[in-house]
C-alpha cells in the first residue's frame, strides 16, 4: 500500500506512530500489537522504518556505514538497488548530492527490513526530476516489494501517485477520492 498523509497528520501523530513518544493516553496497535507492551525500542526495530526530510545521515560516514546502520545487510547491493553507483558508496554522504543522501536515507530505512516504511516529505528538497525517481521507488516498494509506505507530503504530484490518500481536517481523517 502507497499511502499518503497530509502534513498537519504528520504534526500530530508522527512521533507517536514511530514510537518516537508514548501516548499521553489510549494504546497505539501496530499489526494487532500493542507497541507499547513490547516497547518503543522494539516497535522502532522491528515495526517501523523512517525516512527523514533532511535525511538524518551521519554526515562523517560513508553511505555504506550509514545504510549498515540500519540492519546487517550487503550495503553494497542495496545502495546499487537504490541508484547509488559502486564510487560514490565509498564517500562522504556529505559529498553527495540531495537525491543521492535521500536514496541513502531510504537504503538504510530499508536495511532493518521492517514492513512499514513511513516518510516525512521524501521529495521536498530535491528537485522534480529525482522526487520522481524516489516516487517510483516508493512505489516499487509498496507494490513489489509488499511494504506499507506511508508518506507525508505537501507535494500534489506526490499524492496523486498514492493508492490511499489521507488527510486530517478539523481533528478528523478524511480519505480523500482525488487529490484536492
Amino acid at each position: 500500500m502507497f499511502s499518503i498523509l497530509s502534513r498537519t497528520l504528520v504534526a500530530v501523530c508522527w512521533n507517536r506512530l514511530t514510537g518516537l513518544d508514548e501516548p499521553v493516553s489510549g494504546n497505539i496497535f501496530v499489526g494487532g500489537e500493542d507497541i507499547g507492551e513490547k516497547g518503543l525500542c522494539h516497535h522502532r526495530q522491528n515495526n517501523i522504518s523512517l525516512v527523514f526530510q533532511n535525511y538524518n545521515l551521519i554526515d562523517y560516514l560513508t553511505p555504506v556505514e550509514n545504510v549498515l546502520l540500519g540492519g546487517k545487510v550487503d550495503a553494497g547491493a542495496l545502495l546499487a538497488q537504490m541508484g547509488i553507483e559502486e564510487n560514490a558508496c565509498t564517500r562522504n554522504v556529505m559529498q553527495l548530492s540531495g537525491g543521492q543522501q535521500q536514496r541513502v536515507a531510504i537504503a538504510r530505512a530499508l536495511a532493518g527490513k521492517a514492513p512499514v516504511l513511513l516518510a516525512d516529505e521524501p521529495t521536498g528538497n530535491l528537485d522534480e526530476a529525482t522526487a520522481a525517481e524516489i516516487t517510483d521507488i516508493f512505489k516499487g516498494l509498496a507494490h513489489d516489494k509488499k511494504k506499507c509506505v506511508i508518506v507525508v507530503t505537501h507535494s500534489r504530484e506526490l499524492a496523486a501517485e498514492a493508492d490511499i490518500v489521507l488527510q486530517l481536517t478539523a481533528g478528523r481523517i478524511h480519505e480523500m477520492a482525488a487529490v484536492v
